[in-house]
């Protein structure tokens, strides 16, 4: 018996559906589990090492092509799900992939320019929005808003998709982080998929929180086995959350969720609430960098995950309480959004964004504070905005 043959395929699928979403989910976690110890002998016996700057949060050079295994897991998989014939989305993805994927490499590789990378974005976009199962043609009544012109779909399609694979792709940054995010975000969205009545979509989220799971034993690992998803990781996974957030955001059967107060005008801030984390990190450290007079691209210590480490936490537990963080903030959204419409809930989002933001502002001078307090004897402290700097006197 061929397993991989179509009708095979399709009778286990319509049997045993929820077995089958768990071997799909297996599948792409022992996968992973596999390829990584692959690339990662690879990567040392070519001496491929991320090197150490003084930004990083490692001593050692450890190499950066998680982003390998992701992508090959991500083609079997999906390759092996356009059997079932429920989307025919699976081939655009994998092109879209493939853009993003080879520009995230050869960042990894010799450094990418930030006009190839957005190119590759906005390539990758370009394979999906033109989809008849994602089309924008209304927002549902968010604000008062229901038609919109098909143009602005498309717009507003490529600016989700190209800001949420660089918000993504600015929480990695310390290990674990990004693949926490990613297994909150994708297994909250499987379950909303689940609801609604959407296999394809629930399959691809558990693949994507497979992939990540599987890729957390590496990342949190020391010494020989550890790896970081790098660029060719991050871009790869950001696109793959744009995407599923996209079907979220044009999905027309909300019925079973509108029955536990689900409101389907509040799905742009559901959304939100999902993606909690890489939107507020980036929106907080645009914000932080322009009031520094710098400008939003360069790199700084800014990111949540920074304030964290610099008070004191470890890579893993840094990750798990903003990966906490998140999954209350999703908590907190369904509570009130079954008495809140659009505009009630659009300023709710406000403030537990201005919340989240105060919190971390006190923790960040917390954090000053407590540097200052060890500096050296004979070390002079040059105060300018946000920034400190250290001299010797």
């Amino acid at each position: 018996m061929n397993l991989l043959d179509q009708d095979i395929l399709l009778d286990l699928f319509h049997r045993y559906y929820i077995f089958f979403a768990g071997c799909v989910f297996l599948l792409a976690f022992c996968l992973t589990w596999y390829f990584t110890p692959k690339v990662l002998w690879v990567s040392r016996e070519k001496d491929l090492m991320k090197e150490v700057n003084e930004r990083s949060s490692h001593q050692a050079s450890i190499p950066p092509f998680g982003g390998v295994s992701f992508f090959l897991v991500l083609v079997l998989v999906i390759s092996i799900l356009q059997a079932l014939r429920t989307s025919p989305t699976g081939n655009h993805l994998i092109i879209g992939l493939t853009f993003l994927f080879m520009a995230g490499l050869k960042d990894d590789l010799v450094i990418s320019t930030a006009k190839l990378k957005f190119f590759s974005q906005l390539c990758a976009a370009g394979f999906i929005i033109f989809s008849p199962e994602l089309q924008l043609t209304s927002l549902h009544g968010f604000w008062g808003i229901f038609e919109i012109p098909e143009v602005l779909g498309y717009a507003l399609k490529v600016l989700i998709v190209v800001a949420l694979i660089n918000a993504y792709n600015l929480i990695d940054g310390i290990d674990g982080l990004a693949s926490i995010a990613g297994i909150v975000i994708s297994i909250t969205y499987a379950t909303v998929f689940y609801a609604t009545g959407h296999p394809y979509y629930v399959l691809l989220s558990l693949s994507v929180a497979g992939i990540l799971g599987a890729f957390l034993r590496f990342n949190f690992s020391r010494g020989g086995r550890k790896i970081f998803m790098g660029d060719g990781g991050s871009l790869v996974m950001g696109f793959m959350i744009a995407f599923l957030s996209l079907k979220i955001l044009v999905m027309q059967s909300y019925e079973p969720l509108m029955k536990e107060g689900f409101v389907p005008e509040n799905r742009l801030l559901f959304a939100l609430a999902v993606l909690f984390l890489p939107i507020f990190d980036t929106l907080r450290v645009i914000i932080i960098r322009l009031k520094n007079g710098k400008t939003p691209f360069e790199a700084d210590r800014n990111h949540m995950h920074h304030v964290l480490l610099d008070n004191g936490l470890s890579h893993k537990k840094a990750s798990f309480v903003l990966g906490g963080l998140n999954l209350a903030v999703i908590v907190i959204y369904m509570m009130l959004s079954r008495d809140l419409k659009s505009v009630g809930m659009s300023l709710a989002m406000l403030g537990v964004f201005i919340a989240v933001a105060i919190a971390f502002e006190a923790l960040r001078r917390k954090a000053v504070r407590k540097s200052l307090r060890k500096r050296p004897k004979g070390v002079k402290v040059e105060r300018r905005r946000d920034e400190i700097s250290v001299s010797s006197s």
